[in-house]
């Protein structure tokens, strides 16, 4: 007979889900029905992003399942989406994998505990840039995600070529960054200090060099400093920046590799909100001029503001990340892990 104590337990299992479950569970599923692999994320706004990654993976036979680390608290984020890949062994196992950001801990290449488990771990996948939100900004996929927030095609400024720039600029204030980190200096020029020196307000759709010069200017002004600070690094800057380059990061490619919210809030949204409200109002302005009375152009106007999308929620839709690198080196990750996963 099924008793209170059987819940009890069965609700104890499921609350701590470790891979030797998940698989004993596998095996009781008829063979028809396909094997399940619980993929742990940091929050909720990760479930999507990595739901869309690992569906190309999924066959009839294999199916992930996305979800936060806890079923019984709101607790979230990295440390805890890991742990219970890497902390505990009789949790760790293919049936259970964790999908979290690279943040720095890519770049630091093993130098911290966190760092280590991330490029080790054979069940810990990660973004290999900063995070997701670099993805969302990659600089192929900015003029097409003004094109859905604005329905129009026409392009007022080369977006790819402002992120090249931009990237090359803050480049050196990204080495000195991973050599703060790496030698345990941070607290002195910390991400949020990068931050303040290499975000901006807003853009001059005509003049978008200024918006450049600006951010040249505080970051050479942030380099001099650490260099007047730190002499002693003057003899590991360059061998790291070497190693940065022999991880797949370039000067024209930095941006995927700063703090995530500082690139999607501080740096792509500033770039692209006046181009799409230049955008949307040659749009409106196409409408007024082309409409042949007062209720046509009412009922235009408001089909298409009805029809336009914020540029932040486009940018999160957007899927040209896919053909970069680091996206390419994630999906070769998975591949070889789904591949292990069906030997017999």
């Amino acid at each position: 007979m099924f008793t209170l104590n059987h819940l009890i337990v069965a609700k104890r299992l499921t609350d701590n889900l470790n891979s030797q479950y998940i698989e004993a569970a596998n095996r009781l599923k008829p063979r028809n029905k396909a094997r399940r692999v619980v993929a742990y994320v940091e929050s909720y706004d990760d479930v999507l992003f990595w739901r869309s990654v690992l569906e190309e993976f999924e066959t009839p036979d294999l199916r992930f399942e996305v979800m936060l680390p806890s079923r019984t608290t709101l607790g979230k984020g990295k440390k805890l989406a890991m742990s219970h890949v890497t902390d505990q062994k009789e949790e760790a196992g293919p049936w259970l994998i964790a999908c979290v950001d690279a943040d720095y801990d890519y770049l630091m290449q093993g130098r911290t505990e966190t760092s280590s488990k991330l490029l080790h771990n054979p069940y810990v996948f990660h973004t290999y840039v900063y995070a997701i939100e670099n993805y969302q900004c990659y600089a192929p996929g900015l003029h097409a995600a003004c094109v859905m927030a604005t329905l129009n095609d026409r392009e007022v400024l080369d977006l790819e070529e402002f992120m090249r720039q931009y990237s090359v600029i803050i480049w050196p204030l990204l080495v000195w960054s991973v050599w703060l980190y790496r030698h345990e200096q941070y607290k002195r020029f910390s991400i949020m200090d990068m931050a303040g020196e290499i975000s901006f307000h807003d853009v001059s759709v005509y003049h978008p060099e200024q918006t450049l010069a600006s951010v040249r200017k505080h970051t050479n002004r942030a380099v001099a400093w650490l260099q007047r600070n730190f002499p002693e690094a003057r003899k590991g800057y360059e061998p790291l920046r070497q190693e940065m380059l022999a991880l797949g990061l370039t000067p024209e490619t930095a941006y995927m590799y700063i703090q995530g919210h500082t690139l999607f809030d501080g740096v792509v949204l500033p770039l692209l909100n006046p181009v799409c409200t230049l955008l949307r109002r040659e749009r409106e302005n196409e409408i007024k001029r082309l409409a042949c009375h007062e209720q046509q152009r009412q009922n235009e106007l408001s089909c298409y503001q009805h029809s336009v999308s914020p540029i932040d929620m486009m940018l999160k839709k957007g899927t040209r990340f896919r053909e970069s690198a680091p996206f390419q080196r994630l999906r070769e990750d998975l591949r070889r892990y789904v591949e292990k996963l069906s030997q017999p």
